[in-house]
């Protein structure tokens, strides 16, 4: 589409209006001869692409709503050759966006022909909330947290829209959104509080139930803690590395992927390898004996967290999920299960996503000491942290009738060795739905990828060929009925196989 640059990417070409916010600046630069490459983990649902020479309008828009005290941030990159299409991109962790993972599915987007976007949810460039979690000690900043749980999203869609009205001189003809764990919680968000904002919704690796899946995140840290007890990582490592090895052919395959994890989970007992000696890495290399303690451990984080009474609260992460983050195949994302050890021995070490949802917004102390609780005081940060911001952040319900009726499409995609958000939540979420919309195959497909790790990483490679199932679904009414992963054995070939093994990621069926 031949476009007049220098008056479609000037800061007057532009109006966007948002009911309820304040445009406070605009600005319209000219990017050109712009090239990235882009690998399929970071796009998650797309494969690698090599953008070259582009030439697109970028868009900032920092708006806020007045008494609120925000100041919220959207980027918008429009491409000279459109496809007519819009794709928004989510976050991860505790980014709503415009870092490095929305920005590298940007450039995918730009690459295949989309306008494009992401947002700050006036966040700024902090990659954890405590420097905007409190107002002051004791006092949670609400606004933050709102906008980072859903009204920014909503913002960024209008905002979007409409500077593709402006641009282009019409509206897209199909609107997408896409994104992974932080971005597949915003994902459902978007499918259950606005239902008609866009046709089609990769929503990977959700984190659904994000005040029990953070306090899961501390769960191991807090049986560590009860115990007294701090296993190495080579430990954890060993025990992962056998069940991988006891489990791997129950599927008929030996391929150094666990595909039948719940038979997996309910057969191996971490138990077993008490006492095996093994080399270890933070001890140099020397010997040692795999402990009580490691095994309880890791069985704790496989079974999911138990309450004081014996309930069990919430899913844990699969046999075969890389519980320290050590494994190469995990790209540098850090396990759940993390311990710092010198020559005196080791001391919990958790995720700043555990310890900053329950010390800033449950407790809202940053001080909070979590060393020492007991399991009925970690039982109540829990409730206390679903009964105050539930609605905040919560995308747990399963009442999509509004997104089907509007006639929109979502697919999940859920890793079965992901070492951070447990599957099975997904797969209970999904199961929610179908019993309220008994035809969520119309409309809703999940898909389980086994060796998958958390949105990428492990020993299988992402299903790069769903989004294009997605739009194909969208636009053309043909549904999704596997999607195909790479398999590269573990510890065989460093680079994928020529000729992969492919596996479809079933659609799981519902009751």
């Amino acid at each position: 589409m031949a476009l007049s640059l220098t008056e479609c990417c000037t800061p007057s070409a532009f109006s966007p209006s948002l009911y309820g916010a304040e445009i406070l600046s605009l600005e319209a630069n000219l990017v050109t001869n712009y090239s990235a490459s882009v690998p399929e983990a970071y796009r998650f649902v797309a494969p690698s692409v090599e953008l070259k020479n582009a030439t697109f309008c970028n868009v900032t828009v920092t708006y806020t709503h007045p008494g609120q005290d925000d100041t919220i941030v959207t980027e918008a990159w429009l491409p000279t050759e459109w496809n007519e299409r819009f794709m928004a991109v989510g976050g991860g962790g505790w980014v709503a966006g415009r870092f490095f993972l929305s920005y590298s599915a940007m450039n995918g987007a730009i690459a295949d022909g989309y306008a494009t976007i992401t947002t700050d949810a006036g966040l700024g460039s902090a990659e954890e909330p405590s420097t905007w979690a409190l107002n002051s000690p004791g006092n949670v900043n609400l606004y933050s947290l709102q906008n980072l749980g859903s009204v920014s999203l909503n913002d960024e869609a209008t905002i979007g829209k409409s500077l593709i009205k402006s641009f282009y001189g019409k509206d897209a003809k199909f609107s997408y959104w896409a994104g992974c764990s932080q971005g597949g919680r915003q994902g459902l968000m978007l499918a259950q509080r606005y239902p008609d904002v866009y046709d089609g919704i990769v929503a990977g690796a959700p984190a659904i139930n994000w005040n029990k899946l953070i306090t899961f995140v501390q769960w191991p840290h807090q049986v560590m803690n009860e115990l007294g007890q701090f296993p190495y990582p080579c430990e954890l490592d060993a025990i992962t590395a056998e069940v991988v090895s006891a489990c791997d052919g129950l599927d008929g395959i030996t391929d150094g992927v666990i595909s039948n994890v719940d038979e997996c989970l309910n057969s191996f007992d971490a138990s077993s390898l008490v006492g095996k000696p093994i080399t270890c890495a933070q001890k140099n290399d020397t010997q040692l004996l795999i402990t009580e303690a490691a095994a309880r451990v890791a069985n704790a984080t496989w079974h999911g967290r138990v309450t004081a009474d014996g309930v069990r609260d919430y899913h844990g992460i699969m046999p075969g999920a890389d519980m320290t983050g050590n494994s190469p195949k995990s790209y540098g994302q850090s396990g759940i299960v993390t311990t710092e050890c010198d020559e005196s021995g080791c001391r919990s070490a958790p995720s700043y996503l555990g310890t900053s949802w329950l010390k800033l917004f449950v407790a809202k102390n940053a001080t909070f000491d979590l060393t020492g609780l007991t399991r009925e005081e970690f039982d109540l940060l829990g409730y206390i942290g679903f009964q105050e911001f539930g609605s905040l952040v919560e995308t747990s319900d399963a009442d999509l009738r509004r997104f089907r009726n509007a006639g929109g499409k979502m697919v999940t995609f859920h890793g079965l060795a992901d070492n951070i958000i447990p599957p099975g939540g997904t797969r209970d979420y999904y199961e929610s739905v179908g019993k309220i919309t008994p035809d969520i195959h119309d409309f809703y497909r999940l898909f389980e990828a086994p060796g998958l790790g958390h949105c990428f990483g492990g020993a299988s490679g992402p299903p790069t060929g769903l989004f294009a199932q997605l739009r194909d679904w969208v636009e053309n009414g043909t549904a999704p009925e596997q999607t195909p992963i790479k398999v590269s054995p573990a510890g065989m070939l460093p680079e994928p196989i020529a000729g992969p093994v492919l596996i479809g990621c079933r659609p799981t069926t519902t009751p």
